[in-house]
């Protein structure tokens, strides 16, 4: 439909165009001469038409070949300046004015100059390009100088150091385990949460899934991001960017993360370490649970109810109410009992918590 519109934009100007060069033709004196009896008003205005309607048929011939390369000319400025930041930008634009201005400055003397013809304008153009050039490379080269020295001109003007709160980035693992909508809800999550378009197409996928437990947790990450837009006040964006040249989410997420200098929220352990080598900042859920967990001490008596046997000869597993795993020595023949039990110690992994006892009885007679 834009292409269309576009087309017809152009007959019309080449019409008018068409018309206009006609009319100009038409009026000179040669051609007048030329035409002879057509010179006449009536036959110059049928003549004008003509040339009008030719130019704007030559237009509207060619002008999906025109539309197309200016279609490309256009998708690769936006690709190349997609990879371009605001704030590289921005001093890249300060740092073109600032060439110009010293270019211009240079010039003034050296265009009273008039030795050759022609010479003056050229040696002033080059100037013009050369400095122009180099103040942009400077610019670009110390974007951060740049940067910080207009965030302390602003906390001068202002009196206070803006606050700013970095975006965190929801992936895929963390929506469907459900538990950021509380921890939202509780309000320790600050700034906006931006759910990347390829996080929801990831979703939809796991959603629609033959697997039956796959096609549960897509639809419960589902409905969690649809509480979080109606039931919390916190503001929700969803990003469109996309990486075709990067086929993984998680690499995608990384890259969403540097260039909008966020923080990716996750409860993965391997993208937790991942991000950390390419210095971008994470927020794992395991994490904060853990840290909000019971602190166990060595020695501290608990009751437990065993629940099955553990790997180890032996071994009983019992829970805590937060899915903390105990390991109970000797607890293999107490399956299904619960018991007083001494805490011997506690093991901290990246996956959680583990804490080792030994049935308080056992230990007891064993002191004895």
């Amino acid at each position: 439909m834009v292409k269309k519109a576009i087309r017809w934009v152009m007959t019309v100007l080449g019409i008018i165009t068409g018309y206009q060069v006609a009319s100009a033709l038409t009026n000179s004196e040669y051609i007048e001469t030329l035409i002879g009896k057509f010179a006449e008003t009536p036959y110059k205005i049928g003549i004008n038409i003509i040339g009008g309607l030719i130019l704007g048929l030559i237009f509207y011939i060619f002008s999906p070949a025109i539309i197309n390369v200016g279609l490309k000319i256009s998708a690769k400025m936006e690709n190349a300046l997609s990879k371009i930041s605001m704030n590289e930008l921005v001093t890249s634009t300060v740092g073109l004015i600032i060439g110009l201005i010293i270019a211009a400055l240079i010039s003034i003397p050296i265009s009273n100059f008039t030795l050759f013809p022609g010479l003056t304008e050229i040696i002033v153009t080059l100037i013009y390009i050369l400095f122009g050039y180099m103040g942009i490379k400077v610019t670009s080269k110390n974007t951060e100088v740049f940067v910080n020295i207009f965030k302390r001109t602003q906390k001068d003007v202002k009196g206070q150091k803006p606050k700013t709160t970095s975006p965190k980035i929801l992936d895929t693992s963390v929506i469907i385990d459900g538990r950021i909508f509380d921890i939202c809800q509780t309000g320790f999550v600050e700034g906006v949460l931006i759910i990347p378009g390829f996080v929801l197409k990831e979703l939809q996928y796991i959603a629609d899934s033959s697997d039956s437990l796959k096609r549960t947790k897509g639809r419960r990450g589902l409905d969690i991001l649809n509480r979080i837009q109606k039931e919390l006040d916190i503001e929700v964006k969803i990003s469109e960017k996309d990486y075709p040249d990067v086929h993984e989410v998680d690499s995608k997420l990384l890259k969403l993360a540097q260039e909008i200098k966020g923080k990716v929220v996750t409860n993965d352990y391997n993208l937790n370490k991942v991000a950390e080598f390419h210095g971008v900042e994470v927020l794992n859920i395991n994490e904060l649970s853990n840290a909000v967990k019971p602190v166990v001490i060595p020695g501290e008596d608990m009751v437990v109810t065993v629940i099955k046997e553990g790997k180890e000869a032996g071994q009983g597993i019992a829970y805590l109410d937060d899915g903390t795993m105990i390991v109970v020595e000797n607890g293999r023949k107490l399956v299904g009992e619960t018991i007083e039990v001494l805490v011997t110690s506690v093991l901290q992994t990246a996956a959680g918590r583990m804490i080792f006892v030994k049935p308080k009885k056992t230990a007891n007679h064993r002191s004895a």
